[in-house]
């Protein structure tokens, strides 16, 4: 099996609201591309990144629109990236520090996505490739938004005004000329062998615009995102939890395997479909009982329990308490719970 791409749905979201901004059925097309109908407060979940790529396609063709990827990138900001990404941003002394934080931790955003810098006469490039997709239609989609975050991160250091000479597509694509008098001094070129934007040489020793920058560097090892098929399924099933949770049947068709051969690779991990499923609600409803705001009910409707005395139940097995409890000796500092494996 080829490793799935996943991508986190806050680059799922603005091409939802353009969708929806102009009357689209957008629930129904979400339904259609078998990605969650519901994403609010999901921006940190993952969900299969070429599913988002076929929607955003389908909702630009089926509303007559131009330029949705262009569109979507400009609802997004610095802040919409990752926490893991943004604090080493806003750490990093230095814009080239942050561009080799950004190479590390990029996959943090895309599960898939290969960062790496490129030194080319009086500039150096900050390439991206989403690895296992070559050959796919709309790529642009996605690779608008990995040009224009990588804009927004030399934002931190150059400036909120700055603009890169170059913007290049791994896609054949070629922007609209509205689209490009938006940036009248870049030059976009397509069909690249990556993405990428470049940046002035003199620019990598500019230092960090942020108003506080942290002493303490943040933790630096990354573990490794959605590798086999149990860890893209620990990413991606969150999303759907609301929903009920996705049965084997659609786990298996969104990891690519047959139902039995996705009970063959559970069973040598030592798990079943039905258990993996009861640990990734009980992750769940751990992160979301450590936020007071989060009513109880509310958090085993979010974990997908349609009833809360069948989520009370459950909790108690994994954890020996109820969520009331585990929600007061967290309160407390008491807590020595982890989530299971």
């Amino acid at each position: 099996m080829s490793v799935i791409p996943l991508t986190r749905c806050q680059f799922l979201m603005p091409f939802a609201e353009i969708h929806s901004e102009i009357g689209g059925p957008t629930a129904a097309l979400l339904a259609k591309f078998k990605l969650p109908t519901c994403l609010e407060e999901k921006a940190n979940h993952y969900v299969p990144l070429l599913r988002v790529v076929r929607f955003a396609a389908a909702a630009q063709q089926k509303q007559g629109l131009s330029e949705i990827a262009f569109r979507a990138s400009q609802r997004l900001c610095f802040d919409h990236l990752s926490e893991a990404l943004r604090v080493r941003i806003r750490h990093a002394p230095t814009l080239l520090v942050a561009l080799q934080q950004l190479c590390k931790w990029a996959p943090v955003e895309d599960t898939n996505v290969s960062v790496w810098l490129e030194s080319c006469n009086e500039s150096l490039k900050i390439c991206s490739r989403l690895l296992g997709t070559e050959g796919i239609a709309h790529l642009e989609m996605s690779q608008w938004l990995q040009n224009v975050f990588v804009m927004h991160i030399v934002r931190q250091f150059a400036g909120a005004h700055w603009t890169p000479a170059v913007v290049a597509f791994e896609a054949r694509y070629t922007p609209t000329i509205e689209v490009q008098s938006h940036w009248p001094n870049t030059r976009f070129m397509s069909g690249q062998k990556a993405s990428w934007i470049d940046v002035p040489l003199q620019l990598l020793s500019l230092p960090n615009l942020a108003s506080a920058i942290q002493t303490t560097p943040p933790g630096n090892e990354l573990q490794p995102l959605g590798k086999d098929v149990v860890s893209v399924l620990r990413l991606s099933l969150p999303a759907y939890l609301d929903e009920g949770g996705p049965t084997i049947i659609q786990a298996a068709e969104m990891v690519g395997l047959s139902v039995r051969s996705l009970q063959r690779k559970l069973s040598v991990a030592g798990l079943t479909y039905s258990g993996l499923l009861e640990q990734i609600r009980f992750n769940n409803a751990i992160k979301l009982l450590t936020v007071d705001e989060n009513k109880i009910i509310d958090v085993a409707f979010s974990s997908g329990y349609t009833d809360p005395a069948h989520f009370t139940r459950a909790f108690r097995r994994i954890s020996g308490c109820t969520p009331r409890e585990f929600r007061d000796r967290w309160r407390d500092g008491r807590s020595a719970f982890q989530s299971p494996r």
